[in-house]
């Protein structure tokens, strides 16, 4: 079992904003976070929904900052 616990997009999306992404910015449900020296990263976001861990690999989060 992975350490990695599914996460809803609100949480996932806070975290990614403390870790210093900023929303550059929002088509729909679609927010693009940039952070200086990274690549922007596009967030599908649906509340409701739970997202999995894949999304470490290009953003660098972690199982404890959630």
């Amino acid at each position: 079992m992975s350490q990695w616990p599914s996460a809803k997009a609100k949480r996932v999306h806070a975290a990614l904003l403390r870790l210093g992404r900023q929303l550059m910015r929002q088509t729909g449900s679609h927010r693009t976070l940039a952070r200086e020296g990274s690549a922007d990263f596009v967030l599908a976001f649906y509340g409701g929904e739970e997202i999995g861990p894949r999304i470490a690999k290009h953003t660098g989060l972690q199982p404890g900052d959630l």
